[in-house]
Formats: structure tokens, sequence, C-alpha cells
């Protein structure tokens, strides 16, 4: 019978010719990610009296989520972090400032296409992007995989999002991912293995794809899944061989090597489709992710703060496309009214937004510029809201409390939008800053 890519990844990860929708398999991943909770994850370790990991070599840790530490608190977190790194002969770990991992894994080439990755982080399916198995998993079975390598999935049911068309001028992938929340809500693909397909697909960017795939976590989804393409092997080959020492030829081939795609006529539980020329933006409302409305319904709310960055939305083009925002015409740079924070997602998204100037216009708009990082995401470090404000954003959630207070609002928006409001002082389309 046709398969669907949840059944081939998770088969290939198995040893198994085969698996079926809803069944229980053991698999070993390719890449177990952690970051700052590794120091936990090492915890419930030595709990179940496991003393060393089993694979040292499939591990990847960065620190990332309080990065510079703010506390002494987190501060000792990252310090015993490191000591376990260097006690379990841990290769693949990342240190504060090199980025979030979901970027820095894709830019280091940690998984290819096809390969299965599990993350003690729910934003995982992000490795969707290139056409990976990605799925989050709690702390106490990322330990499992540090001591016997293996871990139980459920084969999950298919869901299909068909795109037709391509964006309008000032639509983004942040807001078909936001429109498909506030049509199918954020319980819509819960373990569910979400793959995307139709013309639309081939035209968005990489950094468009991640931005697609990794929000599908707001979805439910087990694990997103968008069919790569030459441009993502041709992006992917020379990192590897950066990375591993392999010439051009070898790692094109690495590259290519693990490639799955779905059969025609595979299950599915549903179909869906969205024509992107008929999308407009797109903003989610407190206190949900699904509590979507179009950006021209609630244009003028008061905003205290702003935010770029994150995993969903640090991108390079990301930091490009909101400094365009805040460029006028004849050099002219428009200056924000309340704070704006800019968080590159990496270390390498930073060294290319110098390059391109991109910083400089943040600086001259009087924006803040953080180390890479998630910065304000999680709540805890770097721009956390005061009781009363409203606050946009360019992140993946804005449950109350998200950011740190719950006594505030969150709004989450395309880079494009979150630049254009905190110039105005209220949410605003950027067209109207013309």
């Amino acid at each position: 019978m046709p398969k669907t890519l949840a059944q081939k990844a998770i088969a290939s990860a198995a040893g198994r010719s085969s698996v079926a929708v809803g069944e229980i398999v053991d698999v070993e991943p390719d890449v177990a990610l952690s970051h700052d909770n590794s120091a936990a994850i090492a915890k419930i370790l030595a709990d179940i009296g496991a003393e060393r990991v089993r694979y040292p070599e499939r591990l990847a840790i960065t620190l990332d989520h309080a990065a510079p530490p703010p506390t002494r608190r987190h501060a000792q977190n990252h310090a015993e972090i490191r000591r376990f790194v260097a006690d379990q002969g841990i290769e693949h770990f990342y240190e504060v400032g090199r980025g979030i991992c979901h970027q820095v894994f894709s830019e280091e080439a940690l998984i290819l296409p096809g390969q299965l990755i599990l993350g003690s982080d729910s934003h995982t399916p992000h490795f969707g992007w290139m056409g990976a198995f990605g799925a989050g998993v709690g702390r106490s079975e990322m330990a499992a995989i540090w001591a016997t390598g293996k871990l139980w999935l459920r084969v999950p049911e298919t869901m299909r999002i068909e795109l037709g068309g391509s964006f309008q001028h000032g639509v983004t992938t942040k807001d078909l991912a936001l429109a498909i929340l506030g049509e199918l809500g954020a319980d819509g693909g819960i373990y569910r293995s979400v793959e995307f397909s139709g013309e639309g697909v081939a035209d968005l960017a990489l950094a468009e794809r991640m931005t697609l795939a990794n929000m599908m976590a707001e979805f439910g989804a087990k694990n997103a899944f968008i069919p790569p393409d030459d441009t993502v092997f041709d992006w992917l080959a020379p990192r590897l061989a950066a990375r591993t020492g392999l010439n051009a030829m070898e790692a094109a081939a690495r590259v290519r090597c693990y490639v799955l795609y779905p059969d025609h006529d595979s299950p599915s539980v549903s179909d869906h489709s969205f024509d992107l020329t008929q999308l407009q933006p797109q903003v989610a409302c407190p206190h949900s992710p699904d509590n979507v409305r179009p950006l021209s319904d609630i244009a003028g709310v008061a905003i205290q703060q702003a935010f770029i960055g994150t995993c969903t939305n640090g991108r390079l083009p990301d930091l490009a496309a909101a400094a365009e925002i805040l460029r006028a015409e004849k050099g002219h740079v428009r200056r924000v009214t309340v704070p704006l924070n800019v968080i590159p997602a990496s270390s390498q998204v930073l060294v290319e937004a110098i390059a391109a100037g991109y910083i400089q216009t943040f600086l001259e708009a009087g924006a803040i510029v953080g180390s890479p990082g998630c910065g304000p995401c999680m709540g805890n470090h770097m721009g956390v809201p005061a009781p009363g404000e409203t606050v946009i954003s360019s992140g993946n959630r804005n449950f109350r409390g998200r950011m740190g207070t719950p006594d505030s609002d969150v709004f989450l928006a395309s880079p494009e939008v979150v630049a254009a409001s905190a110039v105005t002082g209220c949410i605003t389309h950027p067209a109207e800053l013309d």
C-alpha cells in the first residue's frame, strides 16, 4: 500500500521495511536535541541509574534559552551542562551566543532530509522545512534516549495541506501559519503528521519553509513535512562539507542519500487547501495562537513593546524585511516610538545582518539588538513586559504569561508588521507608513 512520510521515516529509524499507521514502534533517532534543559535531563539520567550516554555522537546541545544567563541560577545551570558535556564527550555542543538550537542545527547540517530528530523542545517539527521528521518529546523521554539510544513512537495519522498560488506583496508564511491556526484551531493537528503539498510550496524560500514548519508546533502537529528540493540540498551541502571535511561531491551525495517522499495516494485523515493569493496579513490576538484576525480588523491597538526574533522569525530574511520597513526614502531611517527588541536566531545570522547593514539600520532607528538566542520568547530573559503592557511579537506563542508577565497582552505577527507597529506605537500595516 502507498505509505506516508511518517510511515517511511519511522520505519527507517526503526530498521524495518514498513510500519502501519497507529503502530507503536521503537526508533533510534539520528539526532537527539536539547538545550538549557539538559541539566535537568542529566539528573533524570542519573536517577534511573545510567552513568553514560549510549550514543554521545548523536546528541546535540545548545545554550540558547537564557543566554547569556540573567541570574546566578541560570549561570549554575549552564555550568552543570558544560561539565556534563565534557564528562560524556559530547561533540555537538554550542555555547552561549551561537544561537537557537533549531537554527544552529540547520546551519550546521546536523540533521539531513529524511532523517529523524527528537528534541526536548516543542518546536522540533521545525526540521520539516528540509524534509526531515522532527518531533518534540519530554525530558524523561529524552533521558531514555540518552540512556538507550531508543524511544517508542506511535506512527501518526497524516493530514495534508495543499498550497496554491503565491503570496501577494507584504504577505508571508507567518500569515499563512496563523491563517491555518485560525481556520483549523490550535488543536487541529494534534499528533498528526502534517504534509504540505501543491504548487505554492516550491515558491517558498528556505526561511519561509522554516517558519511554516516551526509554527506547526502551535497546531499540535507531531511533525511537519515540506518536500525537499534542489534549493534545500544546495543550501545544506556546503554546510555539511564545512563541518565534516567531505568534499563537495561527497557532501552533495550525503545530503540526498536519506531523502524520503510520501507515496502518491498514501492515506490521510483530512485534506485542506489554502490559496496564497487570497491571503492577507494576519495577527494572533491574546491569549492563543489560534485567536487570529485579519490585521485590518485590529489595526490601531496600542502597544508598549515590540519583539523580532525567535526560532520562528529570527532569520536573515526576517531581519532584512524589518529593516526595509524602517528605511524611508532618501536614506532616512524611521525611528521607533516604543522599545523594539531585535534578537538574531544565530551568530551566523548576526554576522550576515551586520554585513548587509541591517543592524546599523536597527540601531539608527533606536532599536535594541540582543545576543543570538531565544530572548524574551520564553519569558525570563531580555525584554519581559511590565504588568499591563501590550507586546507585538514575531514569536510563536502568546499564551498568558508566555513572555513572563501574566498581566500582559501579546499579539503575534510577521516581522514586517512588528517593525511598522514599533514605529507608530500601535498595530500597523506596513503600507500605512507610506
